[in-house]
């Protein structure tokens, strides 16, 4: 159907009929809202893990056309959510062509579509917005102002114009106006000064702002959506009482309460495309990836109040990825198969998103991101061999034996290696880790189990010495007649 392009046009057309004329963007998310949930559909597509704790908080909250804020730690999928509001749109609406403040043409709050509309009558031009035209976020930071969220006067525009500086078309709208009849959110919203956060209180209650210096109440149709991370309320500012008390829900965001939806999150944010390399990742090694992120949230040494974003994983899958990458390309590989070694290789990834205690600083970010992922490989271990009897493979280091296979060795020699070792082939097929006729993905599996024993201290593995008995202090004559080193 063709979209009118004049005001007369859009007056014989449905846009003149109820509910579409005179509806507010509340009413309107509403509608379209309440549709998607009786045919159905999924909500929040790409939102993973909130389905039966925040979504229908979310849904409550716009439903009841609250403004709301999203109260979560970093990396939390807050801005995400925001940005999927859009979907709940309208395709396209109608507004006077050439306005900054998306004036509905049957109702304008500018003077310039006043103006234009007593002008040309019928005849005026319309324009179509898309629904990502009517979202508008800032980043809130200590130093935005009231002009930069309201507006201002503008003496460029009424020397341009030939205006005095009192006319109404001489204001420069700021962020707030230019997001009517559409959605405005701010991120990290505590970083606002509290005197602009005052700025927002006739939006949130009477829906309307002034612009400084003018006598004119502009009345804006916008849903304000905000977020905002626990730990600013005293590290960085706060939300001032009056503002909260205008903000009609507050929903409290969470990490993924599961390894398994942790593993969905991060499959499907993380880069793994690496144009036509044959890439196969154990299902394993995603676990112990995944895993790296809960034994981080849990650990003592690791501050809570910052907590361990879903980023976290994501970046370790793609540097560890990477890091199997370049070993292959080095080999002259086929198959890039991810292994145990390559998580080590992607500590960089970790370090950085550990916020620490003292104690942790003490021990340092990177002997942490190393417990950690020896920790993650012991509980994937667990679960997935935990009946196993390994009993043969200990007994061969107790007695003296010890392996160091290089990460960057080639699949070939370390399957070789690990075969030295009395049985270990034979478990990982036993358990279901991989089929030894599969030599990369076996070989993970070797490094997966061994790791495992590592971190339930029943051997002990070091960069210099690899693995080897789990006391190394109490080694008996002739230790080290069954070892191997590779590289």
């Amino acid at each position: 159907m063709t979209e009118p392009r004049t005001f007369g046009d859009l007056k014989n057309s449905r846009w003149a009929e109820p509910p579409l004329r005179g509806r507010s963007v509340r009413d309107e998310i509403r509608a379209n809202l309440l549709a998607r949930i009786s045919s159905g559909a999924t909500l929040f597509p790409g939102i993973v893990g909130y389905e039966d704790t925040i979504v229908p908080h979310i849904v409550n909250a716009l439903l009841a056309r609250h403004h709301f804020i999203l109260l979560g730690l970093r990396g939390q999928a807050k801005s995400r959510i925001l940005r999927e509001l859009t979907s709940l749109l309208d395709e396209r609406i109608p507004v006077v062509a050439g306005s900054e403040v998306n004036d509905d043409p049957f109702a304008p709050v500018s003077k310039y579509a006043s103006d234009m509309l007593a002008e040309c009558g019928d005849a005026t031009p319309l324009a179509w917005l898309g629904r990502d035209q009517r979202y508008v976020e800032k980043l809130a930071t200590p130093d935005v102002t009231i002009a930069d969220l309201i507006g201002d006067v503008d003496p460029i525009k009424a020397a341009r114009g030939g205006h005095v500086l009192s006319d109404e078309l001489t204001m420069h709208f700021g962020l707030l106006p230019r997001a009517n009849r559409g959605i405005f959110a701010i991120n990290e919203l505590p970083d606002l000064s509290g005197k602009v956060q005052v700025g927002l209180f006739n939006i949130m209650q009477e829906g309307d702002v002034q612009i400084k210096g003018y006598p004119v109440r502009l009345r804006l149709d916008v849903l304000l959506a905000f977020t905002a991370n626990p730990e600013d309320y005293t590290a960085r500012g706060k939300i001032i009482t009056p503002l909260k008390d205008r903000i009609g829900s507050e929903i409290i965001t969470h990490y993924p309460r599961t390894v398994p939806l942790g593993m969905e999150i991060t499959a499907q944010e993380a880069w793994v495309s690496r144009g036509g390399v044959e890439l196969d990742i154990p299902d394993f090694v995603l676990e112990v990836i995944e895993r790296v992120a809960f034994e981080a949230r849990e650990d003592k040494r690791v501050d809570k109040r910052s907590g361990v974003s879903q980023r976290l994983p994501i970046s370790v899958l793609e540097n560890a990825i990477s890091n199997a990458e370049r070993r292959s390309m080095a080999m002259a590989e086929s198959r890039v198969v991810p292994r145990v070694s390559d998580i080590y290789a992607a500590v960089p990834s970790i370090t950085g998103k550990l916020e620490l205690e003292y104690e942790g600083e003490l021990q340092g970010g990177d002997t942490i991101a190393r417990e950690l992922i020896r920790r993650a490989a012991g509980k994937v271990l667990e679960e997935r061999a935990g009946g196993a009897d390994l009993a043969r493979i200990v007994a061969w280091f107790d007695q003296g034996g010890a392996l160091k296979v290089p990460g960057d060795e080639r699949s070939e020699l370390c399957y070789q290696g690990f075969g030295v070792v009395p049985g270990l082939l034979d478990i990982v097929e036993d358990v279901g880790l991989s089929p030894k006729s599969d030599h990369p993905r076996a070989v993970a599996a070797c490094e997966l189990v061994l790791e495992g024993l590592a971190a339930q201290k029943r051997i002990s593995r070091s960069e210099e010495l690899g693995y080897s008995r789990a006391k190394p202090e109490r080694r008996e004559p002739g230790y080290g007649k069954g070892g191997m080193s590779f590289g």
